[in-house]
């Protein structure tokens, strides 16, 4: 799965768990974004075989930093674009 752009977050609140950060994440996303989040993407040291938090699909990456989570919409969630009236090809 993957993800064109999202929110980069950052919490290292100690004694919070995955769910809680996941799910802290996607309020602030949703409200800025007006969209639900469907993926985040961890450190693979946070994921601690975590696949869903949330109702949020939980990836592992290298590149995202610990205490880093990058939320947003996988693409596979996202509707398909289509040409409008008056918008060129």
């Amino acid at each position: 799965m993957s993800m064109e752009w999202g929110l980069m977050w950052f919490d290292d609140t100690t004694g919070r768990s995955l769910e809680d950060k996941v799910s802290r994440a996607a309020a602030h996303y949703e409200r800025k974004y007006g969209q639900t989040p469907t993926l985040c993407f961890v450190n693979p040291s946070a994921k601690n075989g975590t696949d869903q938090a949330a109702g949020i699909q939980i990836e592992a990456l290298k590149a995202i930093g610990p205490h880093c989570l990058w939320i947003g919409v996988g693409e596979v969630s996202r509707p398909q674009k289509r040409n409008g009236k008056g918008r060129k090809s």
